[in-house]
């Protein structure tokens, strides 16, 4: 199972909308196939590791196939993978975990043990679900899973008073940075950062044949034509108001509009959650200002923090991590889990969870 989920993992940047999956064929001599999900709409990892045996002159009668998620059992882009183990004869089936897709959860399982075929289900089950911790928000919450970067000082600043923040981290950190990213399907920030920064929002110096959909939080369609954000790749804006000469405008672009209207005039963050989980969004990579950390912070949307911190100081007047109320009780304060520590290069990147 540790070999099928490390296959898993060569699909971390292509598979989305559908989860990263690895699948090992083995008897009594060993391993006989291997495959992963490499992209959306091609094989899955269980058919590539039939495949894999074949080409190799190894029957897969009486084999147990290891897979890193529970073999579906519906027709999507592709047949389902259980009716090919099926045909292929093998006589055990070992999944890491159940899906979470209400068009599977537990049928694929069920059907194999319909046809005499053994199942067991749960071995390194927290490694595979954290593998697909997007897919799993998604299948069961409703909402991507939402992962916030954050650049700062050692004393916790992410840009000057006047809002110029590059670059805090060094290139190391930034690099690692564009892997979160990769394997994001979506980028989020706020036109606050496209106006104080005009960032590309796109994954550079990392090999993936993919790019993320870029979105952009505009209450006001403020966002400027010329911003580098329209210049490639897809792109959804989210506003506030319904202002059809500047939608036109931005649609001649290449950019889509949403329309999410909160009762303040603002967007619906929480809507637009909705809205990119109906789009197939599994991760949101969040890289915005103080603001808008702030106002996703306090709607509870946040699930995951990456914070890289440079041995540097910007002192008081500078801009801070997040847009918060005040507290006058530490009994009001948002705990975490620390999930990883670990140095990049010159700075230190720490991976938290909000509890």
């Amino acid at each position: 199972m540790a070999q099928a989920l490390r296959l898993a993992r060569r699909g971390l940047y292509s598979t989305t909308p559908n989860p990263r999956v690895g699948c090992v064929l083995v008897d009594a001599g060993g391993l006989i196939g291997e495959g992963w999900h490499e992209e959306a709409g091609a094989p899955h990892a269980e058919v590539n590791a039939i495949d894999s045996a074949a080409s190799r002159g190894h029957p897969v009668k009486g084999a147990t196939a290891y897979v890193t998620l529970e073999p579906c059992s519906h027709y999507g882009r592709t047949p389902p993978c259980v009716e090919a183990l099926i045909a292929a004869g093998v006589s055990r089936v070992v999944a890491a975990m159940q899906d979470p897709n209400p068009q599977v959860s537990g049928q694929g399982l069920e059907r194999l043990r319909a046809v005499g075929i053994s199942t067991a289900c749960g071995l390194m089950e927290a490694e595979a679900r954290e593998l697909n911790i997007g897919f799993v928000s998604r299948m069961t919450r409703g909402r991507p899973w939402l992962r916030l970067k954050v650049a700062a000082s050692l004393d916790g600043k992410t840009a000057l008073c006047n809002g110029r923040s590059q670059w805090i981290t060094h290139a190391p950190a930034r690099l690692d940075g564009h892997r979160w990213r990769a394997r994001a399907c979506a980028i989020l920030t706020g036109i606050g950062t496209v106006r104080d920064d005009d960032p590309q929002l796109s994954v550079r110096g990392v090999e993936t044949g993919r790019q993320p959909l870029k979105v952009v939080v505009d209450s006001r369609l403020e966002l400027p034509l010329s911003s580098q954000v329209l210049m490639g790749g897809k792109l959804l804006v989210a506003a506030a108001v319904s202002d059809a000469e500047k939608i036109a405008a931005l649609a001649d672009c290449g950019a889509e509009v949403v329309v999410l209207p909160n009762r303040q005039g603002k967007v619906d963050l929480a809507e637009l959650m909705n809205e990119l989980a109906r789009r197939g969004i599994n991760e949101i990579h969040a890289e915005a200002g103080f603001k808008l950390n702030g106002s996703l912070l306090r709607e509870g949307l946040v699930d995951e923090l990456l914070l890289y911190l440079a041995p540097t100081l910007l002192g008081d007047a500078a801009r801070g991590m997040f847009d918060l109320p005040e507290l006058s009780d530490l009994a009001g304060r948002r705990d975490l889990k620390f999930e990883e520590i670990r140095r990049v290069g010159a700075d230190i990147r720490i991976r938290a969870r909000l509890l």
